[in-house]
Order: structure tokens, then C-alpha cells, then sequence
């Protein structure tokens, strides 16, 4: 580990240098991925440099027990760099689990009302509301991209994307069942209803790269039709292509020019493949989203809202720190809850490690 901790002291202090040198301004990519990368492996850094502090109290606190008047001290000092050293081997092992690799990207959020009737449309409303929120304490940016509302306020499906660094690193923990336990707006006798909602929670889909090759189009010109004037008719600019692997066809009579008809042809032609492709795509990963939702039922929930009891109860959590003050969280304070959730994944992944 220390080899490695090393290497990665030497790396941050390249970053460094790189980053120091003004010709490296004129090339944003390249200064954005020296700064990424100097954010991460500072803290890594800190916490080696704290660590090799610690050995040498150690080694110093030791050679304070050898004189009989220091040694008292000595003892003090050593026990408490000792404990000091432990504490940071842990976070230094923390430090080091290996990153996911979605984890800085944005979010697709999608929202869907589980079992409970018009009561689950409202508790999706709810918790659309409050990731909403969420991600203004963030300063993420949440676009709802489609939604399908009740008559009094409800949320049938909502999705919605998620904007910011490390916007999946927090949010994926969201993905499950979450239930909710209150009396509805909509019950009279004043009786507690279980009612649910579905989040599914995926990394935005990089663009998918691709050419179109010539060989494959036929474009064929000819004369603009309906409205435009006497120019429409006696001039061919208006444009069909046709990409014979798909069948897909654009047509533009748009504009006046041929070349500015086929110019934004290719532009819907490229627009409609890369659609394609992001469907193929989508059928990917609709066995990740079907396994992260359920079946909108009661089982597998991932957390339950207790309005009753004023407590939000996260079941992959244990002991006291799985319960959390339910108006803090519905109006968006979720950092404590997420803390709590990432702590408890590396400690898995640590103990994982050491089996």
C-alpha cells in the first residue's frame, strides 16, 4: 500500500506542476482533467502525509520511554499516535477502493407510482418534489423531461434528468421501492394507507459515437411542393436521403438552397440514428432498471416513510443511524441519509476486500 500511496504522491505533485504551467490554459479539456484528477488524489495525498506523520511521532514518542523522566510523556504520545496511525490506515483504505466509473456522471431519474392508487401518484409527486430540492441544495440541475400527472396533483411517471459532478455517486442510492406509511389526503376515516413508489436511478448514456458512410445514402433532389412562390416550383433544392441500412428516410424543403435543404437533412438523418442507437442502448440496461425498481409492490422496499412516527427508515442501514427526521428529508436534505449509505458500501467493500 505504501508503494502505491508513493506513486500517487509523485503523480499529484506532476498534476501540480502541469497545472502551474500557463500554456496548459489555452486547452480546457486538458485543464479540466488535470483538475479532476488533482481533486481526487489530493485527498489521498493529505491523509499518506498525516499518516507518515504519525509514524514519525511514533518512532519519536519511542525513544521518549528509553529516558525514565520522559517516559511517562513518552507513553501518552505513543498511544495516541499509534491510535492516530489506525485511524488513518482505515481512511487511507477508504481512499483507495477503487472508483465506480459512473460516479461523476449525470442522472436519468425516473419516478413511477407503485401500489396505492391515487395515494402513490401523490407520494411520487413527493418524492419528485423532493429530489427536486435536492439537487437545488446541490446546485445540480433537475429537468423533468416527461411527466404524467393525476387529476389532483399526483405523479403517474415522471422522468427527469440530473445535471452535476458526482451527480450518480449520490443519487444511485435512491434506486428501489420506497414506501411510504401516512393518512391520505383522499382517505376520510382518517386511517393510516402503505402506498409506494418506484426510482430508478441510471448514469446518463455517453453519446455514442459513429460515421455515416456515403455508400450508404441515396439522395435524390426535387421541386419543393405547396406554399413559397414561383421560386419553389421551377428550382429542385429540396432534398430526400435515404440510409439504405435502415430504410430511414428525411426529407427538407425547408429552405431555398439545395445545399442548406441537404445540410440539415444529414442533420435530422444523424439525429434519428443516433435515436436508434441510444434505443439499442436502452435495451441494455432495461434488465439494470427492472432489477432496481421491482415490481412497485411492498416487498423489496428500499426505505419507508413513517409520517406517524415523524421518521424515515432506510433498511440497508442498521441501528440507530437507519432512521432520519422525515421533514428534513422530504424538503431535500438527503446529504445525511447518502453519507450514511456510501459509509455503509465501503465498509462492505473493505470487508469484502480483507475476506
Amino acid at each position: 500500500m505504501l508503494d502505491k500511496l508513493q506513486k500517487i504522491e509523485a503523480r499529484l505533485a506532476q498534476v501540480e506542476q502541469q497545472l502551474a504551467d500557463p500554456s496548459v490554459y489555452s486547452d480546457r479539456q486538458a485543464m479540466a482533467k488535470l483538475s479532476r484528477e488533482q481533486k481526487e488524489l489530493t485527498p489521498i495525498v493529505e491523509a499518506y502525509r498525516a499518516y507518515a506523520r504519525a509514524e514519525a511521532d511514533i518512532a519519536a514518542a519511542t525513544e521518549m520511554l528509553s529516558d525514565p523522566e520522559l517516559r511517562e510523556l513518552g507513553q501518552e504520545e505513543l498511544a495516541a499516535a499509534k491510535a492516530e496511525q489506525e485511524r488513518l490506515e482505515g481512511e487511507l483504505k477508504r481512499l483507495l477502493l477503487p472508483k465506480d466509473p459512473n460516479d461523476e456522471k449525470n442522472v436519468v431519474l425516473e419516478i413511477r407510482a407503485g401500489i396505492g392508487g391515487e395515494e402513490g401518484a401523490l407520494f411520487a409527486a413527493d418524492l419528485l418534489r423532493m429530489y427536486t430540492m435536492y439537487a437545488e441544495r446541490k446546485g445540480f440541475t433537475l429537468d423533468v423531461v416527461s411527466i404524467n400527472e393525476t387529476e389532483l396533483g399526483g405523479v403517474k411517471e415522471a422522468v427527469a434528468t440530473v445535471e452535476g459532478a458526482g451527480a450518480f455517486s449520490r443519487l444511485k442510492f435512491e434506486a428501489g421501492t420506497h414506501r411510504v406509511q401516512r393518512v391520505p389526503e383522499t382517505e376520510s376515516s382518517g386511517r393510516i394507507q402503505t402506498s409506494a413508489a418506484t426510482v430508478a436511478v441510471m448514469p446518463e448514456a455517453e453519446e455514442v459515437e459513429f460515421s455515416i458512410d456515403p455508400k450508404d445514402l441515396q439522395i435524390d433532389t426535387y421541386r419543393s411542393s405547396g406554399a413559397g412562390g414561383q421560386h419553389v416550383n421551377k428550382t429542385e433544392s429540396a432534398i430526400r436521403i435515404t440510409h439504405l441500412p435502415t430504410g430511414t428516410v428525411v426529407e427538407c424543403q425547408d429552405e431555398r438552397s439545395q445545399h442548406k435543404n441537404r445540410e440539415r437533412a444529414m442533420k435530422i438523418l444523424r439525429s434519428r440514428l443516433y435515436e436508434a442507437e441510444q434505443e439499442r442502448q436502452n435495451a441494455a440496461i432495461a434488465k439494470e432498471r427492472k432489477s432496481q425498481v421491482g415490481s412497485g409492490d411492498r416487498s423489496g422496499k428500499i426505505r419507508t416513510y413513517n409520517f406517524p412516527q415523524n421518521r424515515v427508515t432506510d433498511h440497508r442501514l442498521t441501528g440507530d443511524s437507519k432512521n432520519f427526521n422525515i421533514a428534513s428529508v422530504m424538503n431535500g436534505d438527503l446529504d445525511p441519509l447518502i453519507d450514511a449509505l456510501t459509509l455503509n458500501q465501503q465498509a462492505q467493500r473493505l470487508q469484502e476486500g480483507a475476506e
